[in-house]
Order: C-alpha cells, then sequence, then structure tokens
C-alpha cells in the first residue's frame, strides 16, 4: 500500500510553486518514481541528474539543450533526459512549466 496521492492537481501544484523559494516542487514520490513541477523563473541552473528524467510540458515553449543539442518543445511535448547527461532550458517563454518525472534506477537503464 502507498500513500501516494491518486491525483495530482495541474492547477494546485502551479500554485504552489509560484509561492515556493525554488523553481519546483515534489508532489509524489513512489517507489522509484518522484514527480515535481518545475517553473523556472530566470536562468535555468540545474545539472545533470542521476536518474532517467521525463519533462511533459505543461505550459509555454522554449529550447532543451541536451548534450549540446538544441530541440526546441511546445507545451503538451514530452522530452526525454538520461540520467547523468547535461542539459537544461533555454529561450523559454515567461509561462514555461513541465511536470519532471524521475524514474528508474541511480544510474539510470541499461541499455
Amino acid at each position: 500500500m502507498t500513500n501516494a496521492p491518486a491525483k495530482i492537481s495541474l492547477e494546485d501544484c502551479a500554485k504552489e510553486v509560484a509561492q515556493a523559494p525554488k523553481p519546483y516542487l515534489v508532489f509524489l514520490e513512489c517507489g522509484d518514481a518522484v514527480v515535481e513541477l518545475f517553473a523556472p523563473r530566470g536562468p535555468d541552473t540545474q545539472g545533470p541528474h542521476d536518474r532517467d528524467e521525463l519533462y511533459i510540458v505543461t505550459s509555454g515553449n522554449g529550447v532543451l539543450t541536451r548534450n549540446r543539442k538544441e530541440i526546441p518543445f511546445v507545451n503538451g511535448d514530452v522530452l526525454f533526459v538520461p540520467a547523468h547527461m547535461p542539459h537544461r532550458f533555454t529561450a523559454f517563454s515567461d509561462d514555461f512549466s513541465t511536470w519532471v518525472i524521475f524514474f528508474g534506477p541511480v544510474g539510470g537503464a541499461k541499455a
């Protein structure tokens, strides 16, 4: 049995992140999955993570620079970044936000 919520509201989470000191908050941790909402204010300063991650863009648009390759994105796109790969969001709109889902083992999935 888990205490994870059955539903996470984007509207409610966005309000919480807007009031938070950091540009993200974790809203679910269950097994090997972590779900947060990320809404950067100013430059994206994140570094590589130790787990694979999916981004599901909830609003806005911009560019994901992933391992020095620029990938344009818009609302509704799903982006993947493997563990330990350098990445950051650039040229994003003021309304940009994205679900972030960290999953799988530390070190990422073995291909």
